[in-house]
Order: structure tokens, then C-alpha cells, then sequence
């Protein structure tokens, strides 16, 4: 695959569109409503942008060890427990919001500099069944906006 043909910097420019996108409609939430869950027993809108900040952290280690690890196996990600750990209730969440905002910044970048050779780089996580690295880049994007659907619309 040439550079050209790379799969990456599309993938880049869409997280950047979300970003742009997001970034004003999050800010203008009011923190009092980031505290209220969509419905009992789920998480608030600062957990669920916790969640995504959690998200952005572990995929930020699959993108960078692919690279540099021939082994592409990755520990597997135990949401409710890392969002409960975190405490992200306890957090303004306009501090979420710039730490999401700044985390998903980097991956832009990160993203956009992976080599076209590393989209069929198979790697698995949590002992699922392994997938490419470019179905890791494109789902991240997918899941990002699954969840900033479900705070800005909530």
C-alpha cells in the first residue's frame, strides 16, 4: 500500500471534524446537567465523556505500540471500572472537556502519522478475535461519536 493509498489520514480528518465540531457544543453545556444521568443507573454525561477520555488514553497506546511492538496484543479495557476508579462525578466537567478535547488533539496528529503499511497490522484486545489496525482507527471515530451523540443529545 503506498502513502497514498493510506487509510490513515482520512480517518484523521474525520476525528478532527468531530472535534470541531463537538468542541463548541460541549463547552456550552451546563455543568449542573453534566451530573444527571439519561436515565437510572447510567452514567451521567461527564462519565460518558470520561469514558470517551478513557477510550482516547487506551487507543493512544494500541496506535503507538503497533508500531514499535511486534507483539499486537492489547490488554482489554474494563469501562465501569476505569470510569468509577477515575471519579470523573467529582471532576467540573469542563476540566473533562479540555482533557478529552486536548487527548483527542495528539491522536489527530498520531493518527495521521501512521504509515500506510500499518493499516493490515492485525492485533488483538482483550483476547477478541484480532482485527486490523485500521478497523481500530476507524471504530475509535465510530465510538467517539456514538457517545458524543448520547451527551449532546441526552
Amino acid at each position: 500500500m503506498s502513502a497514498a493509498d493510506s487509510p490513515f489520514p482520512a480517518v484523521a480528518d474525520d476525528l478532527d471534524t468531530v472535534l470541531l465540531e463537538a468542541l463548541p457544543r460541549l463547552s456550552a453545556l451546563d455543568d449542573a446537567k453534566s451530573l444527571v444521568p439519561r436515565a437510572p443507573g447510567a452514567w451521567t454525561p461527564r462519565e460518558i465523556l470520561g469514558h470517551l477520555v478513557d477510550s482516547a488514553v487506551n487507543n493512544h497506546q494500541r496506535f503507538v505500540r503497533a508500531q514499535v511492538d511486534p507483539s499486537l496484543a492489547f490488554p482489554g479495557y474494563e469501562q465501569e471500572g476505569w470510569v468509577a476508579v477515575q471519579g470523573y462525578r467529582e471532576r467540573p466537567f469542563s476540566e473533562i472537556v479540555h482533557l478529552w478535547h486536548a487527548l483527542n488533539v495528539h491522536l489527530c496528529h498520531v493518527i495521521r502519522r501512521l504509515p500506510a503499511e500499518a493499516a493490515s497490522l492485525r492485533c488483538t484486545i482483550g483476547g477478541d478475535a484480532p482485527v486490523t489496525l485500521e478497523f481500530v482507527a476507524r471504530d475509535y471515530v465510530r465510538h467517539l461519536r456514538h457517545h458524543l451523540e448520547q451527551v449532546l443529545t441526552g
